[in-house]
């Protein structure tokens, strides 16, 4: 455990409003600025804490100061959590508590924009600590790079860290703990901040042409419609074509026309909602995301236990065929059988 040994510019703390707290549009500009990250023992700012900040201080787009500590919670860690940054319970025993250790990142960060990849997340936490113990907001203007890096490229599947990191050929793996993890952001802002710049600057020379960017707009999502309107009549055709009997159907780009069964469950939204309070794995303002939920279920690393009772808040399961496009090296002629006769075998496994 380790902080910056210098002489940061000290802050103090001062109410800020929302609007602050989001930061201005030059925020990113900012030379010298803190890029940061956290770890936690959940999800939720209202009811998890910070175990682990880590931060670095960016001038003229080089590391020239370090901040890392572990932070002792009052909460446990989730198991769910320690899966992804490997901090448990036993490591942050010995560590100082949030009231140590916040008035020292503070100085560290003066009044700096910070930077950080989903930065709602970080600034929400340390917010709420700064809330808890000044009973003030964190007035900082903050700095999202997950979006910027998905304004710069919408191209990209994934707009994560280690994507963002790929995009501009650095290697370093992704270790999800926090100096690491802003260290890696801190050497690839500088780079994504010129990207970003130039797209921004393009945008800004397009708003003179305003009036006719709107009626452009408009007349695009008119095409949409009727584009959508005619895919999907196209679909219900492709669907008709294999409930007759019909095969796959290879394009002239290699892919493959297929078909397969898509189900979807019904739940006791009352009793789900409750098992997912009572597990922690959803806060009781959030609307319950019936997909979330199913992925939860089939792909989640959730315990056993709490799979089988999410799996008993199921009221009802309907099938309904879907049709794609693949490559035929992924294409399984025995799949669509399969589909169709696994239903029974799954609902009493």
């Amino acid at each position: 455990m380790s902080s910056s040994s210098s002489s940061p510019t000290t802050t103090s703390c001062t109410p800020a409003t929302d609007a602050e707290a989001n930061g201005s549009s030059n925020a990113f500009r900012s030379d010298p600025i803190i890029v940061l990250d956290l770890e936690t023992t959940g999800l939720d700012h209202r009811c998890e804490r910070i175990i682990e900040i880590g931060a670095v201080r960016l001038e003229g787009g080089q590391i020239v100061e370090e901040f890392s500590t572990l932070v002792k919670p009052d909460v446990p860690i989730r198991h769910s959590s320690f899966k992804v940054h490997g901090i448990s319970d036993e490591m942050v025993a010995d560590a100082p508590s949030i009231e140590d250790v916040l008035p020292k990142f503070l100085e560290f960060m003066g009044d700096l924009p910070f930077v950080a990849h989903n930065a709602i997340f970080d600034y929400s936490f340390l917010n709420e600590a700064s809330k808890r113990l000044y009973d003030e907001r964190l007035k900082n203007h903050r700095v999202d790079t997950f979006e910027m890096y998905r304004v710069t490229f919408p191209e990209e599947q994934s707009h994560g860290l280690t994507s963002l990191l790929d995009r501009f050929g650095f290697e370093q793996p992704i270790k999800h703990r926090a100096l690491e993890d802003a260290a890696n952001l801190g050497r690839v802002f500088p780079l994504l901040r010129e990207h970003y710049e130039q797209k921004l600057s393009w945008q800004l020379s397009q708003l003179k042409n305003i009036s006719y960017l709107v009626e452009r707009y408009q007349r695009l999502q008119r095409t949409m419609q009727l584009l959508q309107a005619e895919i999907t009549d196209l679909r219900e055709l492709f669907k008709l074509h294999f409930t007759e009997g019909g095969k796959p159907v290879t394009a002239t780009n290699g892919e493959m026309l297929v078909t397969s069964y898509r189900r979807q469950y019904d739940y006791n939204e009352a009793e789900l909602r409750k098992l997912l309070e009572d597990c922690g794995l959803q806060h009781k303002t959030f609307k319950v995301n019936i997909k979330a939920v199913d992925r939860l279920i089939d792909r989640g690393d959730i315990d056993t236990d709490i799979r089988r009772a999410l799996i008993g808040t199921r009221t009802r399961m309907s099938e309904n065929r879907v049709i794609s496009f693949i490559k035929p090296v992924d294409y399984e002629p025995a799949a669509e059988e399969d589909s169709n006769n696994s239903g029974s075998e799954e609902e009493n496994a």
